[in-house]
C-alpha cells in the first residue's frame, strides 16, 4: 500500500507495513487509548512505520495536536498486543488504535497538552460517528492488558472526554475510612467485585480469590475510573464506583 486518503479530515497519512486485514469478520466498534513511552513524538512514529517493530497504530496524536494516520481504520493495526476484553482476545481485529505522544511512566510521565487532547476528542468522535462506537468501549490500554500495559495512565484526562460526549465515567466516589478488600482475602464479597469486573469486562477470573491477577485488575480499574489512590486495594471508594458505573452503563449494553 503506498498511500491512501485519511479517513480523519485533516490527518497525515504515514504509511505503516504493519497492518493486516481484520479477522473473524470483526468490525472496529472499540477504540483503544495508549501512550507512545518514547522520549519524542518523532521517535514514536518511525518506530510504528518500522517494518521490524512489528507495531502499529492507526493514529498517532503529537502534543501540538498533529494527527497522523498510519493505517486505514478498515485494516487491522497492531497496537493492542496479547490484551482482552468482554471475551475477545483479538483486540487488534475489534478496534482502533490511537497513540498519544508522551513519554509515559519510565521516561518522565507528565500531562496531556490540551490542543492534545482537544485533538483526541475530535478524532474519538470521527471515529465514533463512523463506526458506531459505544462509549463503554473507548478503553485504556491498561483496560485490555492489566499489569502489562499501564497506559495511557493516571494523568490522562478522561474526565474532558466524557465531558465531550466520549467514553463512559462516573464521578469516582470520596475516599473514606472503612473496610477494604485486598490481596490474600476470600469470599463471597471477593466473589461479588471480581463479577462486577468481569461483567463490564476485564478480564479477571470468579474465583472469591483476592489473588494478584485480581489485585492488578483493581489496579487497572482505578488507573481509568478512580485514580486518586491506585493500589489493587478494593476500598469503599472503588467498590462503590465501580457498582455505579456498572449500574449507569448506557441502554443496550450486551
Amino acid at each position: 500500500m503506498s498511500g491512501f486518503a485519511p479517513d480523519h479530515p485533516g490527518a497525515e497519512v504515514r504509511v505503516s507495513p504493519n497492518f493486516g486485514p481484520r479477522r473473524d469478520r470483526l468490525r472496529p466498534d472499540m477504540i483503544i487509548l495508549h501512550y507512545t513511552g518514547m522520549e519524542s513524538g518523532q521517535a514514536a512514529e518511525v518506530r510504528l512505520c518500522d517494518a521490524e517493530s512489528e507495531v502499529s497504530s492507526h493514529y498517532l496524536v503529537h502534543e501540538d495536536g498533529h494527527v497522523v494516520q498510519m493505517v486505514r481504520e478498515s485494516d487491522r493495526a497492531w497496537h493492542a498486543g496479547k490484551s482482552s476484553w468482554r471475551g475477545l482476545n483479538d483486540i487488534n481485529s475489534g478496534s482502533i488504535g490511537i497513540e498519544i505522544v508522551n513519554p509515559g511512566h519510565e521516561l518522565g510521565y507528565r500531562a496531556f497538552p490540551g490542543r492534545q487532547i482537544d485533538a483526541v476528542i475530535a478524532l474519538c468522535r470521527g471515529i465514533t460517528d463512523r463506526h458506531r462506537v459505544r462509549p463503554e468501549r473507548v478503553l485504556a490500554h491498561s483496560d485490555i492488558a492489566p499489569g502489562r500495559k499501564v497506559d495511557p495512565g493516571e494523568k490522562f484526562p478522561w474526565k474532558r472526554l466524557f465531558e465531550a460526549g466520549i467514553g463512559h465515567l462516573v464521578p469516582a466516589s470520596p475516599v473514606r475510612p472503612g473496610p477494604v478488600l485486598r490481596e490474600g482475602d476470600a469470599g463471597p464479597d471477593v466473589e461479588k467485585m471480581q463479577s462486577m469486573l468481569a461483567l463490564y469486562g476485564y478480564g479477571v477470573e470468579i474465583t472469591g480469590l483476592y489473588d494478584a491477577q485480581t489485585r492488578i485488575v483493581v489496579e487497572a480499574f482505578q488507573r481509568h475510573f478512580r485514580r486518586r489512590i491506585v493500589d489493587g486495594i478494593a476500598d469503599g471508594s472503588t467498590l462503590r464506583t465501580l457498582e455505579r458505573l456498572l449500574a449507569s452503563v448506557p441502554q443496550g449494553f450486551e
